[in-house]
């Protein structure tokens, strides 16, 4: 690109994670030729979004730049004559997220933000206002590229590019950070003298490692940090239990495994871990919807311009930055190897060629030209196509309403159980959250009519104190 005044727009600007996006763009500042920033929310995260608005344009006054930072929640007004948008919105706020993990967990099933029932339930939200984003920016933005890191962020990249029509989309994840730094402290070397390559889905890859001499270096990684002789934990994520992977599996699979392979490879230690959690009232959400308090109060200071260092315990760190750094590279064609969200487009034999992956590629001024992986073995190349065949699924289901749809993919997927059980999940889900699922309005209202002891489970599950658990419930 060589306008020289941009234009970047962030949908969910109220967030904890904007003082890292603004961090970000001030360290690009000789890549970036910022002119303006609309941060923009809506009226439930006015006051988050005002804090954090000010705290903004402190960061931006202390790095000496004439950026402006303008808050609005008029998205559409924001959006016009934008050269990048990025989105990290989450609808219902953390109070869906709770219902999200609470519910399954009420029955023994994991309730995960983006895995399982929750993940499931959080593209039904998330997915239609993505599409209602891409609309507006067909009319009043039509040039823009469209950053997405809102979860389930293969989905929601998926849903925008297959079923939105934009294809100036990238999708993005910090969990290949994490593995990526992982690598280098084991080995001793620099990130920047390791060649990684990343193929899968988004929260559902696996990943290689080689070093300048070109000596592939993943089975050496698989022992340090798998091993019967590792050292240290296995995970830098603060949102993932530090489960002990089986190391016999990961050497048969010959690859490094995304850490929230936890979830299906150790199943059983994550679910007992998250009902533990459950039964404490620690549940994930419940422990960030804590830390996001301490982070406005802390963002309420007028004399902080800075980044808190607190901020890296909400769990999504790197997020932001990595960005920043796909729009300096869009913009400046600077070809960054970065992992993303994009256009399979045959770099993964095993899956649709017009599916979404998340795989290692050149970031450049045209978008992402993504590195060729090619097949799998069988043991990982039949999760991943079970796995997408969920997402697809889901993705008609958040699309059309469609109940029938919604039901197969909870049936799809690994972390619910078939049967009645996975209906009566997903009928508590869809009643708890009918407030933000306007598509499932009709099958949500014959709940309502013709399971009352539907209504009262939830409620009852929803209104009681954390740690006081119904008798019928885990």
């Amino acid at each position: 690109m060589s306008k020289t005044a941009l234009k970047i727009v962030t949908i969910g600007g109220g967030s904890s994670y904007t003082p890292e996006l603004i961090e970000g763009y001030i360290k690009r500042k000789d890549q970036l030729p910022i002119k303006e920033i609309v941060l923009v929310d809506i009226e439930a995260g006015k006051e988050k979004l005002e804090i954090v608005g000010a705290m903004a344009r402190r960061q931006i006054e202390a790095a000496g730049l004439d950026w402006t930072v303008e808050l609005t929640l008029d998205r559409k007004t924001a959006l016009k004559d934008a050269d990048f948008v990025t989105t990290q919105f989450r609808v219902g706020l953390l109070d869906a997220r709770i219902k999200d993990e609470r519910i399954p967990l009420s029955h023994g099933v994991l309730g995960q933000e983006t895995n399982g029932a929750g993940g499931m339930l959080k593209a039904f939200r998330t997915i239609p206002i993505i599409l209602d984003i891409i609309k507006d920016m067909k009319e009043v933005c039509p040039d823009a590229w469209l950053v997405n890191f809102t979860n389930p962020a293969g989905m929601v990249t998926e849903a925008a590019i297959k079923h939105g029509g934009w294809k100036k989309t990238v999708g993005l994840c910090n969990v290949p950070i994490g593995h990526c730094s992982t690598a280098s402290q084991k080995l001793g070397i620099p990130e920047d003298e390791l060649f990684f390559k990343f193929a899968g889905i988004n929260h559902f890859h696996w990943h290689r490692v080689w070093d300048k001499t070109g000596k592939e270096r993943t089975a050496e990684l698989i022992d340090m940090i798998y091993g019967p002789h590792k050292e240290g934990e296995n995970t830098d994520f603060k949102n993932i239990h530090d489960a002990e992977f089986h190391y016999e599996q990961i050497k048969d699979l010959g690859m490094l495994p995304c850490g929230y392979h936890r979830y299906y490879y150790i199943e059983d230690e994550m679910l007992k871990h998250s009902i533990e959690e459950f039964e404490n009232g620690e549940t994930r959400a419940q422990v960030v919807k804590a830390t996001e308090t301490r982070l406005f109060e802390l963002y309420k200071d007028p004399a902080l311009n800075y980044k808190p260092e607190e901020l890296s315990q909400r769990g999504g760190t790197h997020y932001s930055d990595a960005a920043c750094e796909i729009i300096a590279s869009i913009q400046n064609d600077k070809r960054t190897d970065m992992v993303v969200s994009t256009e399979n487009n045959g770099t993964i034999d095993d899956l649709p060629y017009d599916s979404i992956v998340e795989v290692s590629g050149s970031v450049t001024a045209h978008g992402v030209e993504p590195y060729n992986w090619g097949t799998f073995t069988p043991a990982a190349r039949g999760i991943i196509q079970n796995m997408k065949a969920m997402e697809e699924t889901v993705i008609r289901a958040a699309i059309e309403g469609n109940y029938g749809a919604a039901l197969q993919a909870f049936t799809i997927n690994p972390l619910v159980p078939g049967g009645t059980l996975a209906k009566t999940i997903l009928d508590e889900m869809l009643y708890a959250h009918k407030d933000h699922l306007p598509q499932f309005a009709e099958k949500i209202k014959e709940i309502e009519a013709d399971q009352p002891e539907t209504i009262s489970y939830v409620d009852q599950l929803m209104e009681s104190n954390y740690k006081e658990i119904p008798a019928q419930m885990v």
